[in-house]
């Protein structure tokens, strides 16, 4: 037996990308003014990470376009996949970002030039990183109220350019202040290096949901709280499987009845279960496996 979800008809997710892009070009043309004014190659390398965002926002955009498409007869599952094609794009992106920033910064290393103009350079980009913190928190906080691995994956992006902005802020005003100007290299340097790192994170977690992990922990524990809690009449249930699929849990196991039960009272079981997991968790399909009492593994213990 399975349950359809029923998707709520909200499409704040993809007004949200939308937003995201039209922010994301407003930043990047900030942080471009502030590396012209500066010659900086640090503040270049914090530009350069913008352009990424541009393109992971309209990634995103395009993702969630997709995924809210509804099952066809080709996609018989729906296309919520979609957002986690978006995620493993923006990884290697942000990846290839790092990369770009390295063959800028490491000649600069041996030949290091003075920074100029640097306080109004630096006062240019601190507005652009408050722009993009206010923005990251509004994303988060979106991704994690709709399960979007998108707007998750867009906000994580945008709240690392914030901490990395932070430092090549930092990093700057120390090679203006010291002298040093071998410091800007370095930083941006480092900042690639931590670029490389926040990629490696997105694009595992995001070929996770491709090959169809299972819940997390916290999760799949209140799964099973519900069931048990709303099992009554069943003899056991086992074989429980979890998947997600975008913002769509996907859920299956068998729930073993006693054989002279009939039809309608096991179905009403199922009823009472399917509608226990998506008062749990909202956007939820979920396949139940009625099999009679002698198909039991546990003894009739009402476990999974």
């Amino acid at each position: 037996m399975v349950a359809s979800p029923a998707r709520p008809s909200s499409v704040s997710p993809i007004r949200l990308a939308a937003l995201g892009v039209v922010v994301a070009l407003g930043v990047l043309g900030l942080k471009f003014v502030a590396y012209r004014m500066t010659g900086s190659v640090a503040l270049l390398s914090d530009a350069l990470e913008s352009i990424i965002n541009v393109v992971a926002s309209g990634a995103a955009l395009l993702a969630l376009w997709v995924a809210a498409r509804p099952a066809d007869a080709n996609h018989p599952y729906g296309h919520t996949k979609a957002e986690y094609l978006s995620a493993v794009a923006e990884g290697v992106l942000i990846v290839l970002a790092a990369v770009g920033i390295l063959r800028i910064a490491v000649p600069d290393l041996f030949a290091p030039r003075p920074v100029e103009a640097a306080w109004a350079g630096l006062g240019v980009n601190v507005l652009a990183s408050l722009i993009n913190g206010a923005w990251a928190a509004v994303l988060l906080r979106a991704g994690r109220r709709t399960r979007s691995p998108a707007l998750l994956a867009d906000g994580q992006h945008i709240l690392t350019d914030v901490v990395t902005s932070i430092g090549v802020v930092v990093g700057v005003v120390l090679a203006v202040l010291t002298g040093w100007a071998v410091l800007d290299p370095l930083l941006a340097i480092l900042v690639a290096l931590n670029i490389l790192w926040s990629g490696w994170g997105l694009l595992s977690r995001s070929v996770g949901g491709l090959m169809d992990a299972g819940v997390d922990s916290p999760t799949e524990t209140r799964i099973r709280q519900a069931m048990r809690e709303h099992a009554e009449g069943a003899l056991e249930m086992h074989d429980l499987r979890t998947r997600t699929s975008g913002t769509l849990t996907f859920i299956d196991f068998h729930l073993v009845v006693p054989g002279e039960m009939s039809v309608r009272e096991a179905h009403a079981i199922c009823d009472r279960l399917e509608d226990a997991l998506r008062a749990e968790l909202d956007e939820v399909q979920v396949t139940i496996h009625v099999e009679p009492q002698d198909k039991a593994k546990h003894h009739g213990v009402l476990v999974l």
